[in-house]
């Protein structure tokens, strides 16, 4: 495990920082809030993965 993880550190760090990206311009791109519970939920959850926290979030 520890073998592959040093041969792909590129690639992981590459997914990693795809990741956060995307999920930093969907969480722009969402309304604060909404009716919907799950459409909120969802919101909350981009902002986990975009490490959109305390005042960082969308106004």
């Amino acid at each position: 495990m520890l073998n592959f993880i040093i041969t792909n550190i590129e690639t992981i760090i590459v997914a990693i920082t795809s990741i956060i990206s995307g999920a930093s311009a969907l969480s722009a791109l969402t309304p604060k809030k909404t009716g919907s519970d799950a459409l909120n939920s969802v919101k909350k959850g981009l902002d986990v993965l975009a490490l959109n926290i305390a005042n960082a979030r969308t106004k």
